[in-house]
């Protein structure tokens, strides 16, 4: 269950005002973004809120991917922007494509200040000759 996990916290955004607002626009980019990475969507759900007495409503989404996820949210009244990317590496290490994603992500938004970080997650797989007996 080894995996990478990416967040990044966007302030700021100078991006055009459709990537904080427009579920569909946002879903068409990140499916882009996804596929370019070379990572797999599996389902998705993008959902936009309704403005308030505070401003535009923004972006909710989530992509299912079949190595794990991405989940973005915005916050257009703030301009900013919440990522969230994370691998599994069972199988094959996913990170350089996790990376990718979120580089691609992160130009979209176009954000003067970004607070990033990565986690290590999960432990080393044991050997069999590791594994206790049952």
């Amino acid at each position: 269950m080894q995996g990478l996990h990416l967040t990044a916290d966007l302030h700021h955004c100078r991006c055009a005002p459709q990537w904080l607002l427009d579920a569909e626009q946002l879903r068409r980019a990140c499916i882009q973004a996804v596929r370019a990475s070379g990572l797999s969507p599996v389902q998705q759900l993008f959902h936009a809120f309704p403005a308030t007495p505070l401003g535009a409503g923004g972006v909710t989404a989530t992509v299912l991917l079949a190595e794990s996820h991405l989940c973005i949210h915005t916050w257009p009244e703030l301009g900013a922007v919440t990522l969230d990317v994370y691998v599994c590496n069972f199988g094959a290490d996913h990170s350089a494509k996790a990376h990718a994603l979120m580089n691609a992500l992160l130009s979209l938004f176009d954000a003067t200040h970004v607070a990033r970080h990565a986690l290590q997650r999960g432990e080393a797989p044991l050997t069999p000759s590791e594994k206790p007996a049952l």
